[in-house]
């Protein structure tokens, strides 16, 4: 049996408190960029060690700094000065042994500095990676014991730490709300329209009992914003643009700020927030691993959170990682399938040396709908927990499949 305790939620629901706070960093924040990076980098070299070695080799990547460089942003044009600096450490194993003793090389840094640049190209769509960064990998090998337990596949890993990670289901209107606004401004289709509009992007949502207020930062592309008419009449068709997402995603009150540390005083570039490239790495804002979103996609102090970074550790035994992802999944799961289960939320601790599918202990708190007892929904909450356990090889392959979030 594992230890899976199904508890009575105690603290009242998130939308009962007179404040809420919910924060996300887009994907062009500094902070994101560097998760975005370490967790590109950590699915390139695990997809490499599963094609080389016919498995997942010891790495851990989650070790990126940004150093932010320095930009002079025009009406219409601008430059960068300095380029952005990005370092990539941790550790990864960077050789192998046959079945034969012959020893093969990795080549992990190559594999990481080229991970880091197609992400930066793909996410960062302004930004010309080789003239407005510097990539430097200073990844380490890893140890010989932690590659061993590696090579076991036909165990369940042991845990490589005494963690825990959290989840909740199912988000708040303000959640949902905020997550939402920061998808639609960085997708693809709104950037062919709104080209104007970098991927650095912050929403902080603020609900006051039933009022939202969205205090939000946009990055905006100098080069697509003639004068400050034009970048004044494009940020006013923005809050339009999020006031209509507000209308059709709650029904609470919704005031939507934008850059609101404009100076509307100045005619030049000096009083707005422009940026070449999209992205405040460009001019001031350096960047972390872990600092930022958590393995949900938001900042929740309302709610129960892991400071543990998620982007960038292995999938085959760091709990850091695992639990943060597998606890999401389960209380998701929980909140869908059980009848009478109105909100979820678990912890999952592990014990570093033991198996990871017999976590110290995995406790969920469930808010039940009117009419229904923890009795009712204890045993078929029991068994969701229970299978993700049983499978919980299986957030590997969603990972390097790239099917999971984790900032």
């Amino acid at each position: 049996m594992r230890n899976i305790k199904i508890e009575k939620a105690i603290s009242r629901p998130v939308e009962q408190n007179e404040i809420e706070i919910v924060e996300r960093k887009g994907i062009g924040h500094p902070d994101s960029i560097s998760d975005g990076i370490a967790e590109a980098v950590s699915r390139v070299l695990s997809q490499t060690y599963k094609q080389k070695a016919g498995h997942v080799l010891h790495h851990n990547t989650d070790e990126v700094q940004i150093t932010a460089g320095e930009s002079d942003p025009k009406f219409g044009g601008g430059q960068i000065i300095k380029p952005i600096e990005i370092l990539l450490t941790g550790r990864a194993a960077n050789e192998f042994k046959m079945s034969n003793g012959e020893v093969h090389k990795v080549g992990v840094d190559t594999i990481a500095i080229e991970a880091a640049k197609n992400f930066l190209r793909d996410t960062i769509i302004n930004l010309d990676v080789e003239y407005g960064t510097v990539v430097e990998c200073k990844i380490g090998q890893g140890s010989a014991d932690l590659n061993d337990v590696f090579k076991r596949s036909n165990e369940i890993p042991s845990s490589n730490d005494t963690s825990f990670g959290v989840g909740y289901a199912p988000f708040s209107q303000t959640e949902n709300l905020v997550l939402k606004t920061e998808e639609l401004l960085n997708s693809r289709d709104f950037k062919k329209k709104y080209p104007h509009v970098g991927e650095d992007i912050k929403v902080m949502g603020l609900r006051e009992k039933d009022d939202i207020t969205l205090t939000i930062a946009v990055a905006f592309v100098s080069r697509f914003v003639d004068d400050v008419d034009a970048y004044l009449n494009m940020k006013s068709e923005l809050v339009d643009i999020v006031s209509d997402l507000a209308c059709k995603t709650t029904d609470l009150n919704v005031n939507t700020l934008i850059n609101t540390a404009d100076d509307e005083s100045k005619r030049d570039e000096s009083g707005y927030y422009l940026t070449v490239t999209g992205t405040s790495a460009e001019m001031g804002d350096d960047g972390s691993v872990g600092r930022g979103n958590r393995a949900n996609g938001l900042i929740t102090p309302n709610r129960p959170m892991s400071m543990e970074a998620t982007s960038g550790k292995n999938p085959i035994n760091h709990v850091g990682k695992i639990y943060n992802l597998l606890s999401n999944e389960i209380t998701r799961e929980i909140v869908s399938d059980v009848e009478g289960v109105k909100g979820v939320d678990m912890i999952i601790l592990s014990q570093i040396g033991k198996p990871i599918d017999q976590p110290r202990t995995a406790t969920a708190h469930i808010q039940t709908e009117e009419g229904y007892t923890i009795s009712d929904v204890e045993d078929e909450a029991t068994r969701i927990i229970d299978k993700w356990l049983a499978n919980i090889t299986d957030i590997k392959d969603y990972m390097l499949e790239g099917k999971l979030r984790t900032f």
